[in-house]
C-alpha cells in the first residue's frame, strides 16, 4: 500500500525557517517527480515545487522562488522543501505528491494528508 507522509511542519515567526519532509513508501518512487503543494484555508490548492527523477531538474512558483528549496532522496524515497524567510501569506497546509513532472495537480498521482505551517508577523 502507498503512502506519503509529510512532516517537519509547525508554527514560526516571520522570516523563519522549517524544513519539510516527505516519507514515501509502498513502491519505488525513483522514476517518478516529487512535488509540494499548499492549501490555504478557503483557497485553492496551489502549486509549490516540483523535482523531477533527475534533481537538476526543479520547478518552482514564482512566489517562492529564492526562498525554497526542493530536494529529495531517492535510495530513501523521501523529497524535502527546506524553507525560508518564511512570511504570513505562506500560511497552509502543504502537501506532498508524486507522479508526473509537472505544475498541475492532476497529473500527480499518489498524496500525502499534508502537514500544517502557520507563520505568524
Amino acid at each position: 500500500q502507498v503512502h506519503l507522509v509529510e512532516s517537519g511542519g509547525g508554527s514560526v515567526q516571520a522570516g523563519g525557517s522549517l524544513r519539510l519532509s516527505c516519507a514515501a513508501s509502498g513502491r519505488d518512487f525513483s522514476g517518478d517527480a516529487m512535488g509540494w503543494f499548499r492549501q490555504a484555508p478557503g483557497k485553492e490548492r496551489q502549486f509549490v515545487a516540483s523535482i523531477g527523477r533527475l534533481p537538476i531538474n526543479t520547478l518552482y512558483k514564482h512566489f517562492v522562488e529564492g526562498r525554497f528549496i526542493i530536494s529529495r532522496d531517492k535510495d530513501k524515497n523521501m523529497a524535502f522543501l527546506q524553507m525560508t524567510s518564511l512570511k504570513p501569506e505562506d500560511t497552509a497546509v502543504y502537501y506532498c505528491a508524486a507522479g508526473k513532472y509537472s505544475q498541475l495537480s492532476k497529473d500527480y498521482t499518489y498524496w500525502g494528508q499534508g502537514c500544517q505551517v502557520t507563520v505568524s508577523s
